[in-house]
């Protein structure tokens, strides 16, 4: 259609990243300081940057090797932040104070890795996801529709009317999220319980949760749904 094409060309003229559009946010979801970090899908390492400014050790860890190789060029060497080629389940270092996975969960088996950061995160810790579901509600198709016109305004504001190259951040491969809001939420409140859920502007949801220091073991939950 002639409309979305037009929408398509102005968008990619002036492009802006919408899961760093969530990093302040995410930020004031967890302590002044902490001591280990671990960012899920970290890119090229915008929020693992960030992360180390309150940390005392931040990993990041990618499935796409050539992002992580820039993340790792784009970091400064006296940060406490490591990059690494692997994903939320290759990677078995437990004990983070901190996980963080900012559209990259609809990558994955969503049961199998919501199990998996409840077993990494340490007693006492946060969990902050930032994803995508497939809409399947009204309240999302309309924060949908009102995202289309913001994001025209956002992106012409973020790079002052002019064309702008894509950043690196938004190069690294992506897919469409197949499941529905509705099953995400149950699994979620499932795996995690008290978890706080909110859906947002910009076709994202997001997910806060605290690790109570005396955790069931998160194994017996099962791995059922994908």
């Amino acid at each position: 259609m002639p409309l979305l094409d037009a929408l398509a060309r102005f968008n990619d003229a002036h492009p802006w990243s919408h899961n760093a559009h969530f990093h302040r946010w995410i930020m004031r979801q967890l302590p002044s300081r902490f001591d280990r970090a671990l960012d899920v899908g970290c890119g090229a390492g915008d929020l693992a940057r960030l992360l180390a400014t309150r940390a005392r050790e931040v990993q990041g860890i990618d499935s796409d090797e050539r992002i992580t190789r820039e993340a790792r060029e784009s970091t400064d060497p006296g940060l406490p932040v490591t990059f690494s080629v692997a994903d939320a389940l290759s990677y078995d270092e437990s004990g983070h104070d901190v996980i963080t996975c900012v559209a990259v969960l609809h990558h994955l088996p969503l049961t199998e890795t919501l199990v998996r950061f409840r077993q990494r995160l340490a007693p006492g810790g946060t969990l902050v996801i930032v994803g995508l579901t497939r809409e399947d509600t009204r309240v999302q198709t309309l924060l949908g529709l009102v995202s289309v016109p913001l994001n025209l305004i956002t992106g012409w504001i973020k790079n002052r009317g002019r064309k702008a190259p894509r950043p690196v951040a938004m190069t690294a491969p992506t897919r469409p999220a197949d499941v529905p809001y509705t099953e995400f939420v149950r699994e979620a409140r499932r795996v995690l319980p008290g978890v706080r859920l909110r859906r947002r502007l910009f076709w994202r949801h997001t997910l806060v949760w605290k690790k109570v220091r005396a955790d069931v073991d998160p194994g017996r939950l099962g791995t059922t749904h994908g």
